[in-house]
């Protein structure tokens, strides 16, 4: 461990020490359906840091939650913002928390966070280091070289979208990733099965923007320069779910969204005080069962382990 990692390490510590910390419920853990088809994890801005020590106890019970559930999930999906300055020790700490033992894949998706601080060539190699090496834990065949990439599932298609530049707010898809992107929704679309899109920031005009990011600039809070032309491409496909995070938007209004056909989803913040939203504890996430004719979002306070009935939604597929 390097010196920042200790340092770290000591903080939390003594945090602990002077911090009330209850551990999730174990009466209510999570257990699947037996005929679902696919299970994950959906969590967005974990945004584990090493200074904002607070947002601490909510990620690591969030992790114990998930631990402790029946049911052995077919993936984690982390929409992006997953530590706050893209360090080495910052990640370090999400692996050594995370319930590998529970989690058979990890589909992460690269945040502003994740990405602003550093040169672009070092991003990634932070990044797909700690991606690859948590698929190498839980034995997935999940292995990226870049921020953007495809994998498949039980037969399902995840798709991650990342910035192909260092941004700091928004992010930059390059005509060559959208190129690809389209590229790839053509062979995955036309069986009648969801195909799972996860970029971190939404599109632009959606789930309560630009207002829910308190800003009177139309693009503010979204994924930038590139929306429209996202979204052209993932309108012409059926079944598309769009999942991102960014907006640290609380469970309720503002969280789906059926725009031009396409599923749109916005995750709560695990860690970070959310707003404008029905439920806007911190902990908060999804799980999601996949069936045939259809794709059930669970809600949970993952960090008291309770799940959030009514506010659960279903998404219907296409035929």
């Amino acid at each position: 461990m390097n010196i920042l990692g200790r340092l770290l390490a000591l903080c939390l510590s003594v945090f602990y020490c002077i911090t009330p910390y209850t551990a999730p419920s174990q009466k209510t853990p999570i257990k699947a359906s037996a005929d679902s088809r696919l299970t994950f994890v959906a969590w967005a801005d974990t945004q584990v840091s090493n200074y904002i020590l607070k947002r601490d106890p909510y990620f690591t019970a969030a992790c114990e939650d998930v631990a402790n559930s029946k049911t052995r999930f077919d993936a984690m999906l982390l929409a992006g913002d997953i530590v706050e300055n893209g360090l080495l020790c910052e990640y370090d700490h999400v692996t050594e928390h995370l319930p590998t033992k529970s989690i058979r894949n990890f589909i992460i998706a690269s945040g502003n966070h994740d990405v602003r601080m550093h040169p672009y060539k070092t991003t990634v190699r932070h990044f797909t280091k700690f991606t690859n090496d948590l698929n190498t834990t839980v034995g997935s065949s999940l292995s990226i070289d870049a921020l953007h990439y495809q994998y498949m599932i039980k037969g399902f298609t995840f798709l991650v979208l990342g910035t192909d530049r260092t941004e700091f707010e928004e992010a930059y898809l390059s005509d060559a990733q959208l190129k690809w992107l389209d590229n790839a929704l053509k062979k995955a679309t036309g069986n009648g099965k969801p195909v799972f899109v996860t970029v971190h920031q939404p599109f632009k005009d959606s789930h309560g923007l630009p207002d829910t990011w308190g800003s009177p600039i139309p693009s503010a809070g979204s994924i930038g320069a590139q929306s429209d032309a996202l979204k052209s491409i993932l309108k012409k496909y059926k079944n598309i779910i769009l999942i991102s995070g960014h907006l640290h938007t609380g469970i309720g209004q503002y969280t789906y969204e059926k725009i031009d056909g396409i599923h749109s989803v916005n995750l709560p913040s695990l860690t970070i005080d959310n707003k404008d939203g029905r439920v806007t504890d911190n902990g908060q996430g999804f799980w999601v069962e996949v069936f045939r004719k259809k794709v059930v979002f669970h809600a949970r306070n993952f960090a008291l382990g309770k799940d959030i009935p009514k506010e659960d939604f279903v998404i219907r597929l296409a035929k």
